[in-house]
């Protein structure tokens, strides 16, 4: 497939690691893991062909392709472009003139249905990469219902695929009924009795022919086309279908001229749209390759880590594979954590290489497009290139021991060394003396270090580990053991030195005390002391891991008591303003009625005054005393439905009312009221400086109407909002937190804010597995003073941000 785009897939020249890097890191059976999950061909190439670029561009150009493909796979869960074929060939061979296949001309309308299918997922989409897909889709409509209409599932030409063919094929039936027919006519003749070997209807050499026993062929003329094995009998035509015969076979040849004509003209059609369909299905082939990428990131659980320049930081990595049983383990390096090589040790088989492995491979993965396997928070830089010696490659046609095969890498590491470069050595210095190994290790790191690159190794060898202490650049990191069961857990901790554990293993194995007793006496007391001094570092790591294992439990108690006792403000408040709302419903309806009734009264009493007097009665008698008594009740009706006054908080101080003014008493804004909301009971003031503010019902109290020009007060609140609105940025960055410390600096972000009298604000969360990002929309729409939330439009950071109305 040609490429016609720049950025179709990494140059080999832009690889960020070579073939014995990316074989040691294992990196191509996370390449065959996705080709796994293409749909067809071309995809699965272009899958097989990922490689890990060093431009930081494209890395995080390939990574906006994955989040795209994420996105529309969380719409619409079934996307796929299954059905599609792979006819470049075909393509190619129409482009150069030549007759298509009937096969190749139903693959070709199959992948022109999986087109329209997939063009059709793709009407309303507004990203960037998958609509420029979409712009360059060719389903060649007429193309495919041409196609669709020629050809039966089975690849056979129909009646239909041209006024001709139907013509032929009628006129090739009834020749060949009448061939039939006459030839039965024989078969159930008396007159060929016992002339007959068996009474079928059979072809030979194209023609229609009975058979006829060997001793009777002089009972019938006709033309002999063909024996039995045995020779008893003979396959003859006789001479009275001849003439019907070659009007069959001529029906016949016509038929398959036609059909060759119909082939060509279709494959002309096909060839007309070369160009467009080429386009069309390498566009096809890179969204699947999209695709692939983000069913991969489901099936590991991976997120898109954050692009850093100077800090590689991957929590609860997992090896991708390892499957389900990878232990997470926490990675960190770089000069944001003061140092840049990290010196791994520990016992065998304790997760030293997986260790290493896991970083690499992580790094790799990242800038070939992929998600890595970590939790939320994640951060790598993009790094120039990724060197990595791990695993035994001596070689015995070549003379190399274990020893100089490792150190041929190393030289080669050390003199490609620059900033930007991660270096990966396993067992860095092993295979010789060990005094000679421990100093060569120590100055290939000073060494890498020095030309900025970032380093991971591993080693037995104590030296480096206080090398690793005393280094500003350097820290230790080690691999946890369980002495008791003699397994190691695999996890990983950093700032630590390991131990090989060589007598505990020993001693838990049955070596005699006296032996293990003699060899430790051997060791040095440099060892010695060293030993002693990692085993008080540990045990105070330890106690320092279970003070703050309590100090995370208390805090995440604390958290649980502060939510249950927001959640129960929040309940409160829209339980108080219902019953708000309902309260002033009802005296609003009450009031209504009494008007009525104080209206019907006065009516009635007009009326029987007038009687009255018509009568030279006294008109104030019993109307007026009925009147009083009915206003009364009235009175009594809506005292009993609001309170009395100074009895409950809504009938004691005046309440808010639109076009009274009201004051917040958090905010300590002042302003005439507004708007009233029935549903949620806020009110919004509308200052004197033409700002609008929405607070809860409860937090508004009715004041008089300011007179002209700023009180004391006034300043000193106007004063407090300048200054906040000079210090807040109207979008918080949250990208990479914690979900409890993300949420924490939301709450203390929105009070700023508020305060400040902005009216939106954005919230970047990025998009991982989206816990950050359904914490962050939660807490938001408990918020009293939050009026709307929604995602973010593209130029807004679309789904990795959240912009909220105040």
């Amino acid at each position: 497939m040609t490429r016609t785009s720049p950025v179709a897939e990494a140059p080999a020249e832009g690889a960020a690691a070579d073939a014995s890097t990316l074989r040691a890191l294992e990196f191509g059976a996370v390449v065959e893991m996705l080709a796994g999950l293409t749909a067809f061909g071309p995809s699965r190439e272009l899958a097989e062909a990922s490689q890990p670029i060093a431009d930081p561009v494209l890395v995080g150009f390939y990574q906006e392709q994955t989040d795209e493909a994420a996105r529309l796979l969380d719409d619409q869960a079934q996307t796929t472009i299954g059905g599609a074929r792979d006819v470049r060939a075909a393509i190619e061979r129409a482009r150069r003139g030549g007759r298509l296949t009937a096969q190749e001309l139903l693959d070709i309308g199959e992948t022109l249905r999986a087109t329209s299918l997939f063009e059709a997922r793709l009407h309303d989409w507004h990203g960037r990469h998958l609509a420029e897909v979409r712009d360059a889709l060719d389903a060649a409509p007429d193309l495919r219902q041409r196609v669709e209409r020629s050809f039966d599932d089975a690849g056979e030409l129909l009646d239909g695929a041209s006024v001709a063919l139907a013509g032929i094929r009628k006129r090739l039936r009834t020749a060949q009924d009448r061939v039939r027919e006459r030839l039965n006519a024989m078969l159930r003749s008396s007159d060929l009795a016992g002339a007959i070997g068996e009474a079928i209807v059979t072809m030979r050499a194209g023609r229609y022919v009975i058979p006829v026993r060997a001793e009777a062929r002089g009972r019938i003329k006709g033309i002999v086309h063909d024996q039995s094995a045995s020779g008893a009998t003979l396959f003859v035509e006789p001479l009275t279908v001849v003439d019907l015969n070659n009007a069959w076979t001529e029906a016949t040849l016509e038929e398959q001229r036609e059909e060759e004509r119909i082939l060509d003209e279709l494959s002309r059609l096909v060839e007309d749209r070369a160009e467009s369909l080429s386009a069309s299905l390498e566009a096809l082939a890179r969204a699947d390759l999209w695709l692939a990428r983000a069913r991969l990131a489901r099936q590991q659980d991976a997120v898109r880590p954050a692009i850093a320049d100077d800090a590689l930081e991957l929590l609860s990595a997992r090896h991708p594979l390892l499957g389900e049983g990878a232990v997470p383990i926490d990675l960190r390096l770089g000069q944001r954590f003061g140092y840049q090589a990290l010196v791994v040790t520990g016992p065998n088989t304790g997760g030293k290489t997986v260790s290493l492995k896991t970083l690499g491979l992580l790094a790799l993965m990242h800038q070939a497009g992929l998600r890595v396997p970590a939790a939320d928070g994640a951060r790598l830089p993009v790094f120039r290139r990724v060197m990595a010696d791990i695993g035994d490659e001596q070689s015995i046609a070549q003379s190399l021991s274990t020893f100089s095969s490792h150190l041929r890498n190393v030289v080669r590491f050390v003199a490609a060394a620059e900033p930007g470069t991660l270096v990966l050595l396993d067992e860095v210095g092993a295979g010789t003396d060990p005094a000679e190994g421990s100093a060569l290790a120590m100055a290939i790191i000073e060494a890498l270090l020095g030309a900025g690159a970032w380093v991971a190794a591993t080693t037995h060898y104590a030296e480096l580990k206080s090398f690793a202490a005393e280094h500003a650049d350097v820290t230790n990191a080690s691999v946890e053991f369980d002495v008791r069961t003699l397994r190691p857990t695999y996890r990983l901790e950093i700032g630590l030195p390991g131990k090989s554990q060589a007598f505990a293993i020993a001693d838990r194995l049955g070596l005699p005390e006296a032996v293990l007793a003699d060899a430790r006496q051997r060791l040095s007391a440099e060892h010695v002391s060293l030993e002693e001094t990692l085993a008080a570092v540990q045990r105070a790591e330890a106690e320092r891991g279970d003070e703050l294992a309590r100090a995370r439990a208390e805090r995440e108690a604390a958290a649980t008591e502060r939510e249950r006792a927001s959640a129960g403000v929040s309940r409160a408040r829209r339980e108080a303003a219902q019953i708000l709302a309902d309260a002033r419903r009802a005296a609003d309806d009450l009031l209504a009625r009494t008007e009525r009734e104080v209206g019907e009264i006065r009516r009635e009493t007009t009326r029987q005054r007038n009687m009255r007097r018509s009568r030279g009665a006294d008109p104030s008698t019993r109307a007026f005393d009925e009147l009083a008594r009915r206003a009364a009740d009235a009175r009594q009706t809506v005292e009993a439905a609001v309170g009395e006054p100074g009895e409950t908080a809504l009938a004691g101080a005046p309440q808010p009312r639109v076009g009274l003014w009201g004051r917040s008493r958090t905010l300590g804004s002042t302003g005439r009221i507004a708007e009233i909301s029935g549903r949620t009971g806020r009110v919004t003031l509308e200052t004197p400086q033409g700002a609008r503010v929405v607070v809860p019902g409860d937090d508004v109290e009715v004041v008089d109407e300011p007179v002209s020009g700023p009180t004391g007060r006034d300043l000193a609140t106007e004063e407090l909002r300048r200054r906040a609105a000079a210090r807040v940025s109207p979008t918080l960055d949250l990208r990479g937190e914690r979900v409890e410390a993300a949420l924490e600096q939301l709450d203390a972000y929105l009070d700023e804010v508020l305060l400040a009298g902005l009216d939106q604000v954005t919230i970047r969360h990025g998009s991982g597995t989206g816990a950050l990002r359904r914490a962050i929309r939660d807490r938001l729409a408990e918020h009293p003073r939050v009026r709307s939330v929604r995602s973010g439009r593209r130029e807004e950071g679309g789904d990795q941000a959240t912009v909220v109305e105040l």
